[in-house]
This record gives C-alpha cells, structure tokens and sequence, in this order.
C-alpha cells in the first residue's frame, strides 16, 4: 500500500477524487490500495533560541551570534495531532512506500522531508511532481512518480535557505531589538 502525504487537506481530497479513493477517515482517505493524508503545511520548525537554552530568553548583544549546532527541530505548535496522524499513518505495517505529494519545489519537499524525519521513517519515497490539479494531471503524475532520492538536493537547498532564515533573523533581530 502506498501512502501519499499532501501539503494540504485540500490537495488530499483532490487527489484522493482523481485517483478513485473515496473512503473517507479522520485524517485521511482510504481505497484502491492507497492512503492520502496531509501536513497542513509546516508541522516540523527549527526550534526557537530558547529551546537550546534557557538563557537565550533574554536577549542581549553579548550573546550574539546564536549558532546552534546542530539545529533541532519542534513540532508546530497545535499541530501535533496532525503530525501524529500522519506518523501512525507512516508506522502502518501494510503500508510499504510513501508517496511526497506536497507542493513541487523547494518548500514542498522541505514539509514532507521534515515530517518523514521527524516521525522517524524508513519506508522507500516516490515523489509525486505536478504542477495543475486536473484530475488528468494527478493520474499522469501518478503514472510517472519518480525515486525520492532524485530530490535530495532540493531538499538540502530548502533545508539551507531554512537554515539561513533562522539565523539572520534571529541574530540580525535581536542585535537591531538590543541596540
């Protein structure tokens, strides 16, 4: 059984429709062979600076840089049941490949990637790339999913520009707050 993980809800119930999966669940849709689920979005952040450590919670100037290494990741706050589902979704013993059906480009791949490391999976990745969704296109996308792997530098892009976000705007803030 293939799982598909979806950005949205919206985009789940749009490929669950053009690919004929019509049971519906709390959290997902079910049939011919195939589970769609979805995100909403960013589930998995970079942790905040307070969470490397306590002292990060006042801001001042001698503190700066604030270079965590390695960076951590939290759950989205009030997104953990969806995170959870998605999760218990992927630790299904009939399901034996996961499916990235998130948005085509940079930040798609980083929410399905943060996830899929975030709940610890192992299961082999397809990806799903589309840019319509007609339900002609979803079924040509499905009939041409291609190796996870073939994404991996996308994903490192995002994971450097997310990287890059966090650490300017953490330091660049703070330094013009405190000054």
């Amino acid at each position: 059984m293939k799982l598909i993980i979806c950005e949205k809800p919206s985009v789940g119930k749009a490929i669950a429709s053009a690919l004929g999966v019509t049971s519906r669940a709390d959290g997902f849709y079910e049939g011919n062979g195939l589970i769609v689920s979805w995100c909403v979005g960013h589930l998995v952040s970079p942790m905040d600076a307070a969470g490397y450590d306590e002292h990060f919670k006042k801001w001042r100037y001698d503190d700066l840089p604030i270079l965590p290494e390695p960076f951590r990741y939290v759950l989205a706050p009030g997104k953990e049941d969806v995170f959870q589902n998605v999760k218990r979704l992927m630790e299904r013993e009939d399901v034996t490949e996961i499916v990235n059906a998130c948005d085509a480009g940079r930040e798609g791949e980083l929410i399905f990637r943060m996830v899929y490391e975030m709940a610890g999976c192992k299961k082999p990745i397809l990806r799903l790339w589309i840019s319509s969704m007609e339900d002609t296109a979803i079924r040509e996308g499905f009939s041409d999913l291609r190796p996870g792997a073939n994404y991996d530098a996308l994903y490192q892009s995002a994971l450097c520009r997310q990287k890059a976000d966090w650490l300017v705007g953490i330091n660049a803030t703070r330094l013009f707050s405190v000054l």
